[in-house]
């Protein structure tokens, strides 16, 4: 906490895929992000592939956020395709970012390629490339799917049994890692969001910064309210001495 405001970390992408890792690494990071973190009440912090064990003790909180595949020997499988384009150096850091923020038991909220990761981290697999695998496509920046969500499940209480979402992923959820329940789903029956069991993780796979406050387009329902329970439980946990 600083100036009794809870800080939170996020993570950040880079030009790896845009360059093929050719080119000096930049990292980059969609304001959206840390607009709704701010406008919540947090003070965002990037987090800058350095440091892990001390940013995981410096921030009350985390957000993995979107980007690129994670790669599919983090669960013991061959790339399916040439459609399946990870980034090495960005794995192994949050590797190492999730391992320092689990011993906190700080609270983590993951977002799209945030949940994949999670997910994977917690021993749990991908469909590497969903449209192959699966036949639908949730790439499409301009569609609206309806989500059905669990009774008592976080996403419920804040937005109703079933509502429209966005969808930008080209991966999803497969098998579940440890602890982690299922708390929407699309339906075709995609796994839409999960809630960790007993510790404070949740995630979705849609993206619920590129439709709150300034960035709401009306096609859905404004999805602030999202990030002020993640600031919400930062908060209760801090407080509580965690």
């Amino acid at each position: 906490m600083f100036m009794g405001k809870p800080v939170i970390g996020v993570t950040t992408s880079s030009n790896h895929l845009a360059t093929g890792g050719q080119e000096p690494r930049q990292l980059v990071l969609n304001a959206n992000y840390v607009h709704a973190i701010a406008v919540a009440g947090g003070i965002p912090v990037v987090a800058c592939e350095e440091c892990p064990q001390v940013f995981a003790e410096l921030c009350d909180g985390l957000l993995m956020t979107g980007g690129p595949d994670v790669a599919p020997s983090r669960y013991g499988e061959e790339p399916l395709n040439d459609s399946v384009k990870p980034d090495p150096l960005r794995d192994a850091y949050e590797q190492e970012l999730l391992t320092a923020y689990l011993d906190t038991g700080k609270p983590i909220f993951g977002i799209c390629r945030g949940m994949q990761f999670l997910n994977v981290f917690l021993g749990g697999s991908l469909y590497q490339d969903l449209e192959e695998e699966s036949g639908w496509n949730h790439r499409d920046r301009g569609i609206r799917h309806p989500v059905i969500t669990q009774e008592g499940s976080i996403l419920r209480r804040l937005f109703g049994e079933e509502f429209l979402v966005n969808t930008i992923h080209h991966q999803s959820v497969k098998e579940l890692g440890r602890g982690l329940k299922v708390t929407a789903r699309s339906p075709q029956g995609i796994i839409e969001a999960y809630e960790h069991e007993s510790l404070p993780i949740f995630a979705t796979q849609f993206h619920p910064e590129k439709l709150s406050n300034s960035s709401f387009d009306g096609t859905t329902q404004d999805f602030q309210p999202i990030f002020d329970y993640f600031l919400k439980l930062v908060r209760e946990q801090a407080q509580s001495g965690r």
